[in-house]
């Protein structure tokens, strides 16, 4: 089966723009590579790139005095992220998320899962999914499994579906569920700095586990901690209608 994903990442192979490359090669947004581009920063060939330029393969293009490549097979990877590895690039980090993989190809996060959390995390090459699913007017899907200090009552329940005052803003209603005793289901639809412990502790919890279990149709399923695998044909056919329905 093919895929409409790695149809579009495949076809950049050709003359693509210069914006539209560094964000297929996940240096930036388009927006920013333009303003990187205006402001000299980027060069091909070794000459001072201008707005609106296209590439080839086997250009030479740079950004400062770091190399871009082309990325020649796209990945997009489940993750089982352990607690305690961070979700950064730094290489100065010894447990960052990049060093823990060590993938042979450069692939880098699609939104965070703090340190103490753990569960789905997808990884990728593919600069333009790392756009399209981090927008939040998209309000794409994501669904954790959380356990608590205390016991979820009913209104519990309803104070974190309806919304909590965190960071100076209102959560925007979500569906939450109980599961246990302790435990509960919760999927959201925005992805504010720590969000679920900030809003169990506006309401006198304390999270002791989170586990990220779906990002959109993605399902963590049973991978097993510390292990990934790529995604099936069937799951980036149906991320990317999700995907084109929410830039529409």
């Amino acid at each position: 089966m093919s895929n409409r994903i790695k149809e579009e990442f495949e076809q950049k192979k050709g003359p693509v723009r210069l914006n539209k490359f560094l964000s297929a090669s996940g240096v930036c947004s388009r927006r920013e590579a333009d303003r990187l581009i205006e402001g000299g920063k980027v060069t091909v060939d070794g000459r001072r790139a201008a707005v609106g330029t296209k590439v080839l393969p086997g250009q030479v293009i740079k950004v400062g005095k770091k190399r871009v490549s082309r990325n020649d097979e796209m990945v997009i990877l489940a993750v089982n992220k352990p607690a305690g590895i961070v979700c950064t690039e730094d290489p100065r980090e010894r447990s960052s998320i990049v060093r823990f993989l060590n993938f042979p190809i450069r692939v880098t996060y699609v939104g965070r899962l703090d340190k103490d959390s753990r569960g789905l995390l997808l990884m990728t090459n593919n600069g333009d999914i790392i756009n399209q699913m981090m927008r939040a007017r998209n309000r794409h899907e994501k669904e954790y499994k959380v356990t608590v200090d205390k016991a979820v009552t009913p209104g519990f329940l309803e104070k974190m579906s309806s919304g909590v005052p965190i960071l100076d803003t209102v959560t925007r209603p979500c569906r939450v569920e109980k599961l246990g005793k302790y435990t509960f289901s919760i999927i959201l639809t925005q992805g504010l700095n720590r969000q679920i412990r900030r809003m169990c502790e506006a309401c006198g919890y304390q999270v002791k586990d989170l586990v990220r279990t779906r990002i959109m149709n993605i399902e963590l399923g049973r991978l097993k901690e510390g292990e990934y695998r790529k995604l099936t044909d069937g799951e980036l056919n149906r991320l990317y209608a999700q995907l084109q329905q929410a830039g529409e």
